[in-house]
């Protein structure tokens, strides 16, 4: 059968090629097959391009997603780079120059201070500081423990010192320990090279060498605190430094300073100095000298020993400060060396307030020596004349009450003078009846009572002087008569410093001249033309004629020298000493005690219930140059307690400058 055998050699030949090639006949089974043959491989390939194309795309966004990743991380790399090149590259670069060297900070001395006469009462010693830096230390427990046997400490109070400075940078050194002692020096010096870290600094302390002598006026040095080191009046202080707080040393602080310096040093791995590279030199504060004569000063404070008071002295024609003593006293060196928490509570809750500069900083009532400036506003006033008298018996009637003189038998007839001489009490009540609360504040105004003095030392007070709108104001109670019956023998409101009431009478003794007291004379600098000399300032000049002037000296000549004045105490035969006593009321006598029963009273009073004693004297009264306030808390009378200071202080003053 061929054919049959033939026409399947030609499907299968056909099979193999597609229909319409040359020399074949077209199959229509057999194109249909290969149609569709070709249309499932045409499927196919859209499948695989399809597929291609998706896997593409997917790659394609991880392709993007890598490379922003990449891109994120390059971008945070270059920002760090930045931020330690450009932000923190002058920090990163301080330390790793401080690897090799050290920044050493030098304090600056403090500026001296002088006398009047060039006597050096405070000055500066050196004081060796233990110091630590924690980077170069291999072991810091040991390193501790060895610096305690070596001062003399215990390791936990090192310990304690570094842990309270954990946040300071372990390359900047902390203190460990201030002004050590020369053997504890001397050992640690010993065994510096095996004490990697440790150093020692030199530093410039204050020194007091008369310590405790004049601690009021010159003051101290204490460490500066958190606020002060904010405010702009300590505008490039370090902190740890010590600065003036109190006196002298607190009000002329930017005059004693001086500015810190510095070393760059090269050190090597255990901290030891190789070589300088750099240095500033500090620059000295400025020395001031002070108006006070020492050995006066010495004199003043020796005879308030053992009580409670003050004692100020002026030079009468220009306010100079000649001395100022306070009892009692303090130990200056205690503020340098750092005080315990008992010794501050006891100082800062002591009954006698021995941080107290009474001078300036307390007032008390004036007592009879505000009689004086009573009796001149009242002579310029013609509120009474040099003749006018009043008859004293021992009392003033004034309304129910008896307003008794402190003579209970009284003194008779006195006029202005004689009135000064005995101190009559009633004499100066019925002046001040007739001069008003209002004029006596006037005039005792007009001679710096109730305003500060502008010394320039902190702390002082203004006093007061009352007035009838200064009461209305204060108490919303209108003015009584019988209170200017109080206030016109320098009690009842009235309160003056002894700074004042020194000044009051330099003005009196000068004939009218106020002039502001001050303490330093002169501020020395780098050279002579950086020198500052302190002038003395005339504030104002009293308008009262110098007729009244002389009558109210010559009473006060009389009350120290007349055989009926309360202030013989006060007596020279070297000179003539002219003044007044006053006896100040701490607790006012009942009305109904006169004579032996007053006088009983006051013996058996307690201590602070007792009078304060004042005596305000000048000499010498025919030239007068120096002027001497002293108050006795409750110590009595003034002319047998308060008189014999002022006399003490007149004399050493005088006779010295006599040559005597």
């Amino acid at each position: 059968m061929p054919a049959r055998g033939g026409c399947r050699g030609r499907r299968v030949f056909r099979a193999c090629f597609p229909p319409g090639m040359p020399g074949e006949k077209a199959c229509p089974r057999v194109s249909k097959l290969f149609a569709m043959n070709m249309k499932a491989k045409k499927n196919d390939s859209l499948q695989l391009m399809n597929w291609e194309a998706t896997e593409s795309a997917v790659f394609q966004r991880q392709y993007v997603l890598l490379g922003g990743l990449l891109l994120l991380f390059l971008l945070a790399y270059v920002l760090r780079l930045w931020h330690l090149q450009i932000i923190s590259g002058s920090t990163y670069r301080y330390q790793s120059e401080n690897n090799r060297i050290r920044l050493e900070d030098i304090p600056a001395p403090r500026g001296i201070i002088f006398d009047r006469n060039g006597i050096p009462l405070v000055e500066n010693r050196p004081a060796y500081h233990l110091l630590l830096i924690r980077e170069d230390v291999h072991d810091l427990n040991q390193t501790l423990r060895e610096l305690a046997r070596l001062c003399g400490r215990t390791p936990e109070e090192f310990a304690a010192v570094v842990e309270a400075s954990r946040q300071t940078p372990k390359f900047l050194p902390i203190r460990l320990a201030s002004d050590l002692d020369r053997d504890s020096l001397a050992r640690i010096e010993a065994q510096r090279i095996r004490l990697p870290g440790v150093m020692i600094q030199l530093e410039p302390k204050r020194e007091y060498r008369w310590n405790g002598t004049a601690a009021h006026l010159i003051g101290y040095l204490s460490e500066i605190t958190e606020t002060e080191l904010k405010s702009e009046t300590y505008q490039g202080y370090y902190s740890g430094e010590d600065v003036g707080k109190f006196g002298v040393e607190g009000s002329f602080e930017k005059f004693l300073h001086g500015k810190r310096g510095g070393r760059q040093v090269e050190v090597d791995a255990i901290g030891r100095r190789m070589r300088l590279l750099d240095e500033v030199l500090p620059i000295p504060g400025r020395n001031i000298w002070l108006t006070i004569d020492i050995e006066l000063q010495k004199i003043a404070e020796a005879a308030l020993e053992g009580r409670t008071g003050a004692v100020v002295a002026l030079d009468v024609n220009t306010g100079a400060v000649l001395a100022m003593a306070n009892s009692p006293t303090f130990d200056q060196e205690k503020f340098i060396r750092g005080l315990t928490r008992e010794e501050w509570q006891s100082l800062s809750k002591s009954p006698e307030h021995p941080l107290l500069n009474r001078c300036v900083g307390a007032a008390y009532p004036p007592g009879s020596t505000y009689k004086a400036v009573v009796a001149l506003g009242a002579l310029k006033e013609g509120a009474v004349s040099p003749e006018t008298t009043f008859n004293c018996p021992g009392f003033l009637q004034f309304g129910n009450r008896k307003y008794r003189c402190w003579r209970d038998r009284g003194h008779g007839g006195v006029d202005a003078e004689r009135a000064l001489v005995q101190s009559c009490d009633v004499y100066f009540y019925q002046t001040g009846l007739r001069m008003g609360v209002d004029r006596i504040a006037q005039y005792a105004n007009m001679f710096g009572l109730g305003e500060k003095s502008g010394i320039g030392l902190s702390g002082e007070h203004s006093g007061l002087i009352p007035t009838s709108a200064w009461k209305k104001k204060a108490t919303g109670v209108s003015w009584q008569k019988g209170e200017t019956i109080s206030i016109s023998i320098g009690q009842g409101f009235d309160l003056t410093s002894p700074l004042q009431m020194a000044n009051a009478y330099a003005t009196i003794a000068n004939g009218g001249k106020l002039w502001q007291p001050y303490v330093v004379g002169r501020i020395e600098g780098s050279g002579p033309d950086d020198t500052d000399v302190i002038k003395a300032k005339l504030r104002r000049k009293i308008g009262i004629d110098a007729k009244y002037f002389d009558i109210v000296r010559r009473g006060l000549v009389g009350v120290v020298n007349d055989d009926r004045g309360t202030g013989h105490a006060a007596k020279s035969k070297s000179f003539l000493v002219a003044g007044k006593t006053g006896t100040a009321q701490v607790v006012r006598l009942a009305d109904g005690a006169v004579g032996a029963s007053r006088k009983f009273l006051e013996k058996i009073a307690k201590a602070k219930e007792r009078d304060h004693a004042w005596f305000v004297g000048y000499a010498p009264a025919d030239n007068p140059q120096i002027v001497v306030a002293t108050i006795i808390e409750h110590g009595g009378h003034g002319a047998t307690v308060a008189a014999p200071v002022v006399q003490k202080v007149l004399s050493a003053y005088l006779n010295a400058k006599a040559g005597r």
